[in-house]
């Protein structure tokens, strides 16, 4: 017991110093041509898989920190404030305290929670004789997917023509059904830990993009807006582009990432189960 506390305490250390230093260099991010995909959410999910919710909670809270200090200190973009109460302050008043605390802090906590329980979903999934239960959570998966392909490309083919339109839905389809007939597959291997793993990156991904992005619309849509010099009512386009954009890379990598790395350490250390 003494050995697996010791054990939890120097892994839990260890992910704390990945995170800081992915958020203070550019190790955290990975250019892809047109954009810069965040990876510093992977250690938080990592670290959710493999010392628990608890871990992972704070893991993400060490993530938020960094985000506010970032923002604060650096204020790289004029859309910062978004995540330092500090700057929120400024920009619309005492409320931007609490709105920012929420958007810097609440999604990286629930991104080292969500994945745990979705993991242990899929291998419970997995595990039993549910198929009906599995296909439709394969088809769910693969929808988002395809939904997030096609408006990947219809914002990457910024032409907006009938061919660009028609290429992105036919990529769209296409990934999404040969993600369906990939997830059947290896949802046959019972005992396999990989798509677990997947699902836990992907998972940990949208619940950090989602909720900060949807934050932003709900507490922020005005003063967003003005930051960037777009009109009130392209905030949603604006964020709906950023989701399906980015969000659709990032969850990608993440789910990369998780599965090879987690399977890479569960041969040292099995997931944490409650």
């Amino acid at each position: 017991m003494k050995n697996e506390r010791t054990y939890e305490l120097v892994l839990t250390a260890l992910f704390t110093a990945i995170i800081i230093i992915m958020a203070f260099t550019p190790l955290g991010y990975i250019p892809l041509v047109v954009i810069n995909a965040t990876i510093i959410h992977i250690p938080v999910i990592l670290g959710a898989l493999f010392l628990g919710p608890k871990k992972g909670a704070f893991l993400g809270f060490v993530f938020g920190f960094t985000s506010f200090i970032n923002n604060t200190f650096k204020a790289a973009t004029p859309s910062a404030f978004v995540f330092s109460p500090v700057l929120a302050a400024n920009v619309v008043g005492v409320s931007g305290i609490f709105k920012s605390l929420y958007i810097c802090f609440i999604p990286r906590i629930l991104a080292g929670i969500i994945p745990y329980f979705v993991y242990l979903l899929i291998r419970k999934l997995l595990r039993s004789g549910q198929k009906a239960l599995r296909i439709v959570v394969n088809a769910v998966i693969s929808l988002i997917l395809s939904v997030s392909l096609n408006a990947f490309l219809n914002r990457l083919l910024a032409d907006k023509t009938n061919a660009s339109a028609a290429v992105g839905l036919l990529a769209g389809a296409g990934a999404g059904i040969l993600l369906f007939i990939l997830l059947t597959i290896l949802g046959q291997k019972k005992t396999s830990a990989n798509i677990s793993l997947s699902y836990a990156g992907l998972a940990g991904a949208f619940t950090n993009t989602l909720f900060v992005m949807s934050g932003i619309f709900i507490l922020y849509k005005d003063a967003y807006a003005n930051a960037l010099g777009i009109a009130g009512e392209a905030v949603f386009d604006t964020i709906m582009g950023i989701i399906t954009f980015n969000g659709i890379v990032e969850a990608v990598v993440a789910a990369i990432i998780t599965s090879g790395v987690g399977l890479a350490l569960t041969k040292v250390k099995p997931i944490k189960e409650i």
